[in-house]
């Protein structure tokens, strides 16, 4: 069986949405949740699941300790749905090629540190575009700016708020970051 690992800062869809898509499946179980959030929504649904919550401050997880503890679940993939903080450069070495990120925006476009939730739609809208969307990508040790995965598209329509492009983008990352998962998994 694949263990998958879920980071997360805030209320969880993402996290919720994954864990939903692999319940009771054999091949693929998320095994643990992550969180630098102790009142993050994520903990209770993760929870309310069975699953494994480990929460951390700051120092525990630039220490190491965060990673030690990764280390001794051996994920085979570890998926940041939500995260909001830059992973140490350690633990990036340490699991390189098994850490993926969602991002909403089409990545190089509205990423790095800073850009994130409401911040990456209100930017899009406010710079015209007519389009935007979901970069899934591999985690380095910079901002957004690891190696592409899968990047889908949605019309921002001239009607778009912040709140009803941030559904948009939602529908698609409930959609497909699970499939990615998989696919990673299965190679």
């Amino acid at each position: 069986m694949k263990k998958v690992v879920l980071f997360a800062s805030g209320e969880g869809t993402n996290a919720e949405a994954i864990m939903r898509y692999f319940h009771g499946r054999a091949e693929v179980a998320v095994v643990a949740v992550f969180s630098n959030n102790s009142a993050a929504g994520v903990i209770g649904k993760a929870r309310e699941a069975g699953l494994r919550t480990i929460v951390f401050g700051r120092e525990e997880f630039n220490s190491g300790v965060t990673g030690a503890i990764l280390g001794t679940i051996q994920p085979d993939l570890i998926v940041l749905a939500g995260f909001l903080w830059l992973l140490p450069g350690e633990m990036v070495k340490q699991f390189r090629g098994k850490i993926i990120n969602i991002h909403p925006s089409l990545l190089p476009l509205y990423g790095g540190k800073g850009m994130y939730g409401l911040k990456v739609h209100e930017a899009v809208i406010a710079a015209g575009e007519k389009e935007s969307g979901i970069t899934i990508h591999f985690v380095n040790e910079h901002f957004d700016a690891g190696e592409i995965i899968m990047q889908k598209r949605c019309a921002v329509d001239a009607a778009d708020t912040p709140a009803s492009l941030a559904e948009k983008i939602r529908k698609l990352e409930h959609r497909y970051y699970p499939q990615v998962i998989e696919k990673l998994l299965s190679r």
